[in-house]
């Protein structure tokens, strides 16, 4: 449900926050006052295209807001949810017109695009009298209608299921039935995956395989630099280190002698001395290690060249290869064993046809009854609207093909005749626009409550009608704001005395500036406007009597 609209510096209208509330809203006001800028509003919010002459004059941007309540729609918060857009449940649309004609969008504060906001919007506000934004035009549409106005969830669900395990079942045979392709996949994967086997090491492995090549590659110099190392640790030379730690030791000890207090010094050389030495024997130990060999050399660096070869063909790092050949493994056994499971998914997507089939054709049979009652009874009501020998009819088109489709064996076009004589023809192609909203709100009203769509705006619904038909779109459109939310743009007093809620527009200017105003009305206020819509400029004790009478009724049949 819309709970309120923002709207700042857009066409004629400075700035405007508008609450809404349940049931119907009505929006009257003088000729040329724009009474239409809500509605042109939330088309723009709804994703419609945007242009630069929705700026106010002299104003750099235009800025739109509306809040919605989402109670009741688990479906949209989930699509927030899984859209990355939710926000404590909130739902706020907003867009920016620059001047300049270029425009933002955001959901709940966050970036969108177009595309995001006009799937939102979809689920949450449905507008009539404009073409360019009926989800009642749309054939996808029409079909959930009808589904949703017969009760068919159960059956739409069980259709669908079952259409998609067919395509799944469909789509796994393919892929494991590729003829010789498959052969040669199967020849390839085996040929990969034995040299893989053959050279492929262990991430471990592969880290001794780097040091060991390393020390080899590098033998000359570790060679060189521990003799070096080792004449000065121990060599024949007076500055080798464990000499000049020998003469120091001497040295300390004689002093030791004079002065007792250098005695732990003594002590830490004797350490050194002692670590030294430990420090000599291991250089030794590992210099003799030591061996320069060509051909270890040569058959690590071999071993390194197919890895980095193999990553390279493969496409993975060399730590990767392993794992690697496990998956081609994997994919190989599987292709292996296709032809058994190929034989097990024919059998799968053989029963899941004939479950389908049978669910399609109760859905058809229930679809085709549907039919026929939301006809007869959206025809009823097209004659009580003024479109009198006026014919709707919900007709069912048999899917060509036969595979299993997720919507059944149907789809369904709504056709409208307006007139006794003429065939009838799409809804979407139906060009005047009072007649469009006039049977738009007889689906509306014989469907009350089928969709979840919570509210519906009504523009021009009243065009070309007055009198006893007049009185009767009011009651209607107040009947349909019984179950969902209504707002309704009219200049019939018979439809603005049936309203919940009435918002006036005023237009004012002083010479220099023209400005839109909106007010909500109450009491006398609402009545001296109804007033105004039945006697004009003049308002007269019989009109203002008129007008309580006529919001009386209204009252009334609320009761």
């Amino acid at each position: 449900m819309l709970e309120s609209l923002y709207v700042k510096d857009f066409a004629i209208v400075g700035e405007a926050e508008i609450a809404f509330g349940p049931g119907m809203t009505v929006v009257t006001g003088e000729t040329g006052a724009g009474k239409s800028l809500m509605v042109d509003a939330l088309l723009l919010l709804a994703g419609g295209r945007a242009d630069a002459g929705m700026v106010r004059h002299g104003s750099e941007r235009a800025e739109l807001a509306a809040s919605f309540d989402l109670a009741g729609r688990a479906d949209l918060r989930e699509w927030l949810v899984a859209e990355d857009l939710d926000e404590d449940g909130a739902c706020q649309l907003r867009r920016v017109i620059r001047s300049e004609g270029s425009s933002r969008a955001w959901i709940n504060g966050r970036p969108v695009t177009l595309t995001q906001l006009k799937t939102l919007a979809a689920g949450l506000i449905e507008i009539h009298g404009q073409h360019e934004h009926q989800a009642l035009l749309d054939r996808g549409q029409q079909l959930a209608l009808l589904d949703a106005f017969g009760g068919h969830a159960d059956e739409v669900a069980m259709v669908a299921r079952d259409a998609r395990a067919w395509r799944e079942a469909s789509a796994r045979i393919a892929d494991l039935s590729r003829g010789a392709d498959h052969a040669e996949r199967i020849e390839w994967l085996g040929h990969q995956v034995e040299e893989l086997d053959r050279h492929a090491l262990a991430p471990e492995d592969l880290v001794a395989l780097e040091e060991r090549h390393r020390r080899l590659a590098n033998s000359g110099a570790l060679l060189q630099g521990c003799a070096v190392l080792a004449e000065r640790l121990d060599g024949d030379g007076e500055h080798a280190l464990l000499r000049l730690v020998a003469r120091a030791q001497a040295e300390i000890a004689h002093l030791a002698t004079l002065d007792d207090r250098l005695a732990p010094i003594g002590e830490l050389i004797d350490t050194a001395q002692i670590q030294l030495g430990e420090a000599n024997d291991a250089l030794a130990r590992h210099q003799s290690a030591l061996d320069l060999d060509p051909d270890s050399l040569a058959d690590a660096e071999a071993q390194l060249g197919k890895l980095h070869e193999l990553a390279r063909k493969h496409r993975v790092r060399m730590p990767e290869l392993k794992a690697h050949a496990d998956a081609l493994r994997e994919e190989l056994e599987s292709l292996r064993g296709a032809g058994a499971s190929i034989a097990s998914l024919r059998e799968q997507q053989q029963r899941h046809a004939t479950a389908w089939a049978s669910a399609a054709k109760a859905l058809s049979a229930r679809r085709a009854a549907t039919a026929k009652t939301l006809s007869d009874a959206v025809s009823a009501l097209m004659d009580e609207l003024g479109m009198r020998g006026g014919r709707f009819e919900a007709q069912l088109e048999t899917v060509d093909g036969e595979d299993p489709d997720p919507q059944g064996a149907e789809r369904c076009e709504f056709l409208v005749s307006a007139n006794p004589g003429q065939p009838p023809r799409a809804l979407r192609k139906v060009a005047s626009g009072g007649e469009l909203s006039r049977i738009s709100l007889a689906i509306e009203v014989a469907a009350l409550g089928s969709d979840a769509i919570g509210t519906m705006v009504f523009d021009e619904v009243d065009s070309g009608i007055g009198g006893a038909v007049a009185e009767v779109v009011g009651q209607k459109l107040r009947a349909l704001g019984g179950r969902s939310q209504v707002l309704c743009v009219t200049h019939l007093p018979q439809v603005a005395a049936q309203g919940h809620q009435h918002l006036r527009v005023v237009k004012t200017s002083d010479g220099a500036s023209t400005e839109t105003r909106i007010d909500a009305l109450d009491g006398k206020a609402r009545q001296e406007e109804v007033a105004r819509m039945l006697g004009g400029i003049e308002i007269t004790r019989e009109t203002l009597a008129h007008a309580k009478q006529m919001l009386g009724k209204g009252l009334r049949a609320e009761g």
